[in-house]
């Protein structure tokens, strides 16, 4: 038997799975930016201040790549995962702004049996994200496939 503690059978309908928390810092933002999402307004204090987002801002793919940091130290790493065919959606609902702690949940939402390869099963989640005022900034919808205890064994 796998050692994981998360295989297909525990990841049942309604499961919440807890993550976070995770600090966010200007340094970070910035240097996520310059190599990804080079906007102002993740760059500069003063550009975010002048923005609609009212401060140095984290680019949405930053908040993903946080989201998927925080999702594989919360439940992934320990678990049969074999990947992902891809997301449903990925929606950024409010500014992830320097100096916020965001925390979240990855809910079970569906989930079934591969037909044609019964040791996978697929595992649709609801994820989100709030900052420390408890406001949602993020929510992602995706199917994980993960393998069954029994084809580990």
């Amino acid at each position: 038997m796998t050692d994981k503690k998360w295989a297909y059978e525990d990841l049942a309908d309604g499961v919440s799975i807890d993550l976070g928390p995770k600090q966010v810092t200007a340094a970070e933002i910035i240097e996520f930016a310059s190599e990804f999402d080079a906007q102002p307004m993740h760059l500069d204090e003063e550009a975010g201040k002048a923005s609609i987002l009212g401060g140095l801002s984290a680019s949405g793919w930053h908040t993903c790549s946080m989201f998927m940091r925080m999702m594989c130290d919360a439940f992934l790493l320990d678990s049969t995962s074999q990947g992902a065919p891809g997301i449903e959606y990925a929606r950024w609902k409010k500014p992830v702004l320097a100096g916020d702690t965001l925390s979240g949940r990855s809910t079970v939402v569906g989930r079934r049996l591969s037909k044609s390869r019964p040791e996978l099963g697929f595992v649709t989640f609801r994820h989100e994200l709030f900052n420390q005022k408890n406001e949602n900034v993020f929510e992602l919808e995706n199917t994980g496939m993960f393998l069954t205890r029994e084809a580990v064994a």
